[in-house]
């Protein structure tokens, strides 16, 4: 059983379960951080946080293409049903999807959702992702919350955590998530895309060396990972 990921760039991931290909909020064209071009993208399964255009990105057009089913929550579905994409699976928090190789399930994420378009797009989400014999958290755009712990409570082999502030939780706060979540590797996401959220993932990597268990891993766009 192997898990591994690319980052995409942004809070965009690839994950390879088991051979198995998912992606998560793959918003490409657009991101300047961005390596590959959608129609690089193979997807059996589509992980949507929430509405906002630097998450949906690309997912109608890979979805289409691919024929991988969009997991996202009630609201989203909607819309991208109304888009055309025929394979679409609706959830909310405390939800999960499955699969015969994977679970997803919803968690809360403090944020705000609405696509490009002005529609509203519900609940924005993180997901708990099991396959491979590994358990994943992709948090999505939130702030630090105190449930992370619960989060913990999953046994998380790899977190995925926004550092780059004014939207999302900065640095500091990714830290003190990182010790309610405990996992053996964190990894930083939504940051240098634009000016407002750059930050120094050398500084972030020190302070979860410094003050937590977990081992940071940094990847350049396009960069892979394999999940010991």
């Amino acid at each position: 059983m192997t898990v591994s990921f690319k980052w995409l760039g942004h809070s965009a991931y690839s994950l390879d379960i088991d051979g198995h290909a998912v992606v998560i909020d793959p918003f490409l064209t657009g991101n300047p951080l961005a390596v590959s071009k959608p129609e690089d993208i193979e997807a059996e399964v589509i992980l949507m946080t929430h509405a906002h255009g630097d998450h949906v990105g690309d997912s109608v057009d890979i979805a289409k293409r691919t024929g991988a089913t969009v997991v996202c929550n009630f609201e989203m579905g909607n819309w991208y049903s109304a888009q055309g994409v025929e394979n679409v699976f609706q959830g909310n928090p405390g939800g999960t999807y499955r699969n015969d190789w994977m679970d997803a399930k919803w968690t809360i994420a403090f944020h705000s959702s609405s696509f490009p378009d002005g529609t509203y797009g519900g609940q924005p989400n993180g997901f708990v992702i099991r396959g491979g014999g590994k358990t994943l958290y992709h948090a999505g755009d939130t702030s630090l919350f105190s449930d992370m712990s619960l989060i913990g409570e999953e046994g998380l082999d790899v977190a995925f955590l926004p550092i780059g502030d004014v939207f999302t939780m900065g640095i500091k706060d990714s830290v003190k998530a990182t010790k309610l979540l405990n996992p053996k590797y964190v990894v930083p996401m939504h940051y240098n895309t634009f000016p407002p959220i750059q930050q120094s993932v050398t500084d972030w990597a020190e302070m979860i060396n410094r003050e937590t268990k977990a081992q940071p891993i940094i990847v350049d766009p396009d960069g892979t990972f394999t999940v010991e």
